[in-house]
């Protein structure tokens, strides 16, 4: 079964913006304004603690990497699949970054 969390770092699509979330969307980090700009229906709750993981966890190159999966789940399965030695080292931090923000944040879905 896919976790709500799974399902928004992995296959989240990107929508359109309403104008409340603008200034909060300018002021988050690259993981939380994708999450909340998605419409998988997080709240700021959970998009704000994948994004204090990913702060802890991840470089700010691997957080915007990881945010363009939200407007292109084919990507990460790109990235997943590659057999780029990049690719592959950045996807097992993806991988325990996914991990540890799953077992932080799943209580706030």
């Amino acid at each position: 079964m896919i976790t709500k969390f799974k399902a928004l770092t992995l296959t989240a699509a990107l929508t359109g913006l309403c104008l409340p979330l603008q200034a909060t969307i300018a002021q988050a980090g690259p993981i939380e304004s994708a999450c909340l700009q998605s419409d998988r229906g997080a709240g700021r709750s959970l998009c704000g603690c994948i994004q204090q993981v990913a702060d802890t966890t991840l470089d700010r190159r691997d957080q915007r990497t990881a945010a363009r999966f939200f407007k292109d789940p084919n990507r990460a399965q790109e990235v997943r699949m590659s057999k780029s030695d990049s690719d592959s080292q950045f996807w097992a931090r993806y991988r325990q970054f996914g991990n540890a923000a799953e077992a932080r944040c799943s209580s706030r879905s």
